[in-house]
């Protein structure tokens, strides 16, 4: 089973503050203190990850909202897998990645972002960059890079 990273928590808990502020400076909308309570326990427990199985139900639909706001594939329409290439160098996906995206869950897909993210080593972060989307980690990454080529 999938895990959920405790960056994406923070990620969806900063999406619902922005979306529904406090009107008080105090007071949390549901969707935030759903979330919190999962970070929290995270926090305590020095987790930095939690399986997507038996996620609290409304902090998981917390989450699925602001996961829905994200690009769903990293697909940047230069896929060397249909030429043989078990990893795509377009995107970074496995080939079975590739097929199966439709069926994985979204901490599934999640956890396939962040492992191109983190490898930096597909076109989407280099050649291409400007196929890439408008997500904040793509611009975050294309910063960097421009800011200290390689």
């Amino acid at each position: 089973m999938a895990a959920i990273r405790i960056t994406d928590i923070e990620a969806a808990i900063n999406h619902w503050r922005q979306l529904k502020p406090s009107p008080d400076g105090v007071t949390l909308c549901a969707e935030v203190r759903a979330l919190a309570e999962v970070y929290a326990l995270m926090v305590f427990g020095h987790h930095d990850q939690v399986s997507e199985k038996g996620f609290p139900e409304k902090a998981y639909a917390a989450w699925l909202g602001w996961y829905d706001t994200t690009q769903d594939t990293p697909c940047i329409a230069i896929c060397s897998t249909s030429q043989g290439d078990e990893w795509c160098k377009g995107c970074g996906r496995s080939f079975d990645e590739v097929q199966r995206w439709t069926e994985m869950s979204p901490a599934q897909k999640r956890e396939t972002w962040h492992r191109i993210q983190f490898e930096g080593t597909a076109w989407r972060f280099n050649r291409y960059a400007e196929r890439a989307s408008k997500d904040p980690l793509d611009q975050t990454r294309l910063a960097s890079t421009e800011a200290n080529p390689t």
